[in-house]
């Protein structure tokens, strides 16, 4: 699993693991986020090794995918978890900054699904990782939105291709969750000619539910995917938004 350490990504790693799958954990720079967790995992009996590796990187999605199938015995499911956010008025937008995004959010997890197919067999599942930016406005957002709903559109364009192998890919598209990214920018989510909010309620009354949701609950929308009461789900995006508008 890319971007494994923390987050949606260490909820994820703890709903397989419960279910029984042995879990590879990716990280990028906080190994020690990374170890404590594989530890965690360990101490259930969970064979957890931690990888590290740049997803921006083809070659090293390449080496973190091979190496995750050789230290598991094999590889089931894919679960494409690595992203960064960006905010940017339109005329402060940098190539740079466009193709940092791009690298992380839409090559990183097209390399990772195309790594794991090779290793995938039929009953075999890829989840890829987009936003319920993908399909509502706001404000400075253009760079990352566009970004995640490349992703909802490769995960519906890879299905027939991989459906012939037996192979099923999906996405979530999760809304504003309780997680230290969300916290850093949920302020960036409001209209900006409204009053400021404190941040923990700024995106949580842009849910039908009132709240944010907990990394569990995505957790259990990524487990449902890659598991066999899926097994007709593919080309999907699975929005886990708490009725977000």
């Amino acid at each position: 699993m890319t971007g494994g350490s923390r987050g949606i990504g260490a909820a994820v790693a703890r709903r397989l693991a419960a279910e029984g799958a042995s879990v590879a954990i990716n990280y990028h720079a906080n190994s020690g986020a990374a170890r404590e967790l594989a530890a965690e995992l360990a101490a259930t009996g969970v064979a957890a090794p931690v990888i590290q590796a740049d997803v921006s990187d083809p070659e090293q999605v390449g080496r973190l995918v091979d190496e995750a199938a050789d230290r598991l015995g094999g590889l089931d499911i894919l679960v494409s978890n690595a992203g960064i956010e960006h905010f940017g008025e339109l005329e402060t937008i940098t190539p740079a900054q466009f193709d940092q995004v791009y690298s992380v959010n839409v090559r990183g997890q097209l390399f990772a699904a195309q790594h794991a197919a090779r290793h995938l067999g039929p009953g075999g599942s890829i989840v890829l990782m987009s936003s319920v930016s993908s399909s509502i406005s706001v404000f400075h957002h253009a760079v990352y939105a566009s970004s995640k709903a490349a992703v909802r559109v490769a995960a519906r364009n890879l299905a027939p291709e991989l459906g012939r192998r037996g192979i099923r890919v999906n996405a979530i598209a999760p809304g504003g969750t309780a997680t230290d990214m969300a916290a850093e920018v949920a302020h960036l989510y409001q209209h900006p000619d409204l009053p400021d909010l404190p941040p923990e309620t700024s995106l949580s009354v842009m849910a039908a539910l009132g709240r944010l949701a907990r990394p569990e609950e995505i957790a259990a929308a990524v487990a449902f995917l890659a598991s066999d009461d899926a097994s007709y789900v593919t080309g999907s995006t699975l929005e886990v938004d708490g009725g977000m508008f």
